[in-house]
């Protein structure tokens, strides 16, 4: 499964990656520094799953998320940020993102959360 992991933060997505490995997740990670990076990526490596931040330079994760469904991609997308208030929720969710995780997380965190999407 190619998955693209963006953060603007590279400790985050490192710690992302090493959350996903832990969680058994031994996917092709392709990281990317911001939104319009992600965005990008999915044209280019049309991935199976992204998970974003929400709040990045350049492009935000929402603004990637809507720019990604303008265009007409249905690539899955779950965000992986620090906040997680329910208008975020509302927002995620009405612009077509699969989850919200809030960090901190743990590896159960992920596969609690992920695992239903796989099936």
């Amino acid at each position: 499964m190619r998955v693209v992991v963006a953060d603007d933060s590279r400790v985050m997505r490192q710690i992302v990656i090493r959350t996903l490995r832990q969680a058994g997740y031994e996917w092709d990670i392709t990281e990317a520094s911001d939104g319009a990076e992600s965005l990008q990526l999915a044209r280019d490596v049309d991935p199976d799953l992204v998970l974003s931040d929400w709040n990045m330079p350049e492009m935000t994760g929402i603004d990637m998320l809507r720019a990604m469904r303008a265009a007409g991609m249905d690539i899955p997308l779950g965000f992986v940020t620090s906040e997680g208030s329910p208008e975020m929720r509302e927002q995620a969710e009405a612009a077509g993102a699969l989850f919200l995780i809030a960090k901190p997380f743990t590896a159960d965190t992920f596969r609690e959360t992920i695992d239903p999407f796989l099936a």
